[in-house]
């Protein structure tokens, strides 16, 4: 089985990343910062912010969902708000998107908000609400289970150190998956947690069994040449003790994304 896990920046390097996740073939896709406009055809748009201007793929999640036919796509939003295109305002909802293969079947899921509440008239205050989805599935191939979850953590402006609403996070996160996995089957943890390495969430998501590879193969960036600032944390992907790693790559080339790919091969 194949996970790949990514921070898909809104779509702002579209023909890549349609490339790559058609060509990674992934059985499970867990993105975060994805935006779904129903009832619209797909395009260009543009984020406005405090002065802050980004182009963004109002329709991201039709886009993936066309480009992966075989797989089902849940789309999990934590917002809706303003793009713009010219003077032309497109609402569009802004969250988590996870795509499974039809080979395996979904058994039990869960969603929920692990920072604030769902926000329907706007983008949100800082720091915006942030959710995580988690699922469970049933391999037909090898008449086995899996449960996957992931999050975006929250973006604080002052910085990825802990604090108290990240403790409450990842807390929020275990209740979630527990809620889910029933605790003797492998499970595998991921996303844009936005926090450093050495974070008490790590310590807090130690108490299911779990471990983070970006870690402990001793990889010290997962971001790529379109992030210019410091500090080159910020994905991670976590598995329980059960979980075989055929193999683990923090994503190089190409590059589709200011975040790198996470992708997990389990044997």
């Amino acid at each position: 089985m194949r996970i790949i896990s990514l921070n898909a920046w809104g779509g702002r390097l579209h023909e890549a990343l349609i490339g790559y996740v058609r060509q990674a073939d992934p059985d499970v896709l867990c993105l975060q910062e994805v935006l779904r406009t129903p009832g619209t055809s797909c395009g260009w748009s543009i984020y406005r912010d405090a002065g802050l201007e980004l182009p963004q793929r109002f329709n991201l999640f039709t886009e993936i969902s066309t480009a992966l036919p075989g797989h089902d796509g849940f789309f999990c939003p934590t917002s809706k708000g303003e793009l713009f295109d010219g003077d032309t305002v497109i609402v569009a909802e802004f969250g988590l998107a996870t795509f499974v293969r039809k080979t395996h079947s979904v058994i039990a899921q869960g969603l929920d908000f692990v920072h604030g509440r769902f926000s329907a008239d706007g983008w949100g205050e800082h720091p915006r609400p942030r959710n995580a989805h988690c699922i469970r599935l049933f391999s037909h191939e090898h008449a086995s289970t899996i449960t996957i979850a992931h999050m975006h953590g929250l973006r604080d402006p002052a910085g990825k150190g802990d604090t108290a609403a990240r403790d409450e996070q990842a807390v929020a996160l275990i209740r979630l998956i527990e809620r889910v996995w029933p605790g003797d089957e492998r499970l595998v943890v991921c996303g844009d947690f936005n926090v450093l390495p050495d974070s008490a969430t790590f310590t807090i998501l130690a108490r299911l069994g779990l471990s983070d590879l970006v870690t402990g193969y001793g990889l010290v960036d997962t971001r790529t040449s379109y992030y210019l600032k410091q500090g080159r944390f910020a994905d991670y992907m976590l598995v329980t003790p059960e979980v075989k790693v055929a193999k683990f790559e923090v994503v190089v080339a190409p590059e589709v994304s200011d975040h790198r790919a996470l992708l997990l091969d389990i044997g």
